[in-house]
């Protein structure tokens, strides 16, 4: 039976977390104020995340509509909370990025990123930890780009797309001994701007300094092996364009143990007390079909067994100009 936890705001100010039942009910956590000192406790007892919300008890029922939704995890200190990600790692994932810089550089020969997501088939789920092929990594930022549910993704003034990437994320809390602990997955926005990747393959480290945005549950235990969701794109309230998804093991190229392997083998990412939000690939973008979204579009990705969407809307920045003073 699958358990989800939901951060909340309520009414007077003050948070909470809420845990949801296999129909989505949702009940609240007794004492507990965020999924982070709850994970904490859990840590400090030795027991799972599930466990501690069991020993915690159930309040109340809540009704979700009465109460602001919060991103399932956050961190007092923005700059502890990572979030970073990997990408063709999903079955399908190349087709896109392949046809993209093939255009760019019309070479009829193997493209990097077509040899990376060979890469990943062919080694990408090894049989033993840490033995399998690295993945595509990329960084995005800090806690502070990390938004709430229901906010706008940001996107700079001089960004040249304003793209959704649906995703799985994981969720890790470096324990006090350098080890990295996985608190769940949450359904997860990975915001971009393509047409900059596409620009050069080398400004994909620019292309990904964006917002990013997750659903309000953090998913307790396993992902299921098959994740089946619809990502879409509405405009003045009308479809302007949707299409299902697919994630979990049984789509991608890479184990997520694979992936996890990857990113913490990094020694400055084990720093205790640090929260990491990684990012796990898609093979779905809306780009690949042509799509070019605007401002005010506003982007809904859902997936079982996620009971709430991913949904925020898009805004652009006002320019800024920078201008670095000399000492």
């Amino acid at each position: 039976m699958s358990v989800s936890l939901v951060q909340f705001r309520a009414a007077d100010g003050t948070r909470g977390v809420a845990a949801l039942d296999a129909a989505g009910a949702a009940r609240i956590v007794k004492g507990a104020t965020t999924v982070l000192a709850l994970a904490r406790t859990a840590l400090a007892d030795g027991v799972s995340l599930a466990d501690a919300v069991a020993r915690a008890g159930s309040g109340d029922a809540l009704d979700l509509a009465s109460v602001t939704l919060l991103a399932p995890v956050d961190h007092a200190d923005p700059a502890h909370l990572l979030l970073t990600g990997t990408g063709l790692t999903h079955l399908g994932s190349a087709e896109g990025r392949d046809k993209m810089h093939r255009a760019a550089v019309e070479n009829p020969a193997p493209t990097d990123s077509m040899k990376m997501f060979l890469m990943g088939v062919e080694g990408g789920k090894p049989s033993e930890p840490g033995q399998g092929v690295q993945p595509e990594w990329f960084y995005k930022g800090d806690g502070s780009q990390l938004i709430a549910p229901g906010e706008a993704l940001r996107s700079p003034a001089f960004a040249l797309d304003a793209g959704e990437e649906p995703e799985i994320a994981g969720i890790y809390l470096i324990d006090t001994d350098g080890t990295p602990v996985r608190l769940g997955f949450a359904l997860a926005n990975e915001f971009s701007d393509h047409v900059t990747e596409r620009g050069n393959y080398l400004w994909l480290a620019h292309s990904k300094l964006r917002n990013a945005a997750l659903g309000p549950e953090l998913l307790l235990g396993a992902l299921p092996a098959d994740v089946r969701g619809t990502s879409r794109i509405v405009r003045d309230g009308a479809t302007v364009w949707e299409k299902p998804f697919v994630s979990g093991e049984a789509n991608m190229s890479h184990s997520i143990e694979n992936l996890e392997h990857h990113h913490f083998k990094y020694a400055l990412f084990r720093r205790p007390g640090d929260v990491h939000v990684h990012f796990f690939g898609t093979a779905t973008l809306s780009f690949s079909d042509g799509v070019q979204t605007a401002e005010g579009d506003v982007f809904e990705i859902s997936a079982a067994p996620f009971h709430l969407p991913v949904r925020n809307p898009i805004a652009v920045d006002a320019p800024v100009s920078v201008s670095v003073k000399v000492l």
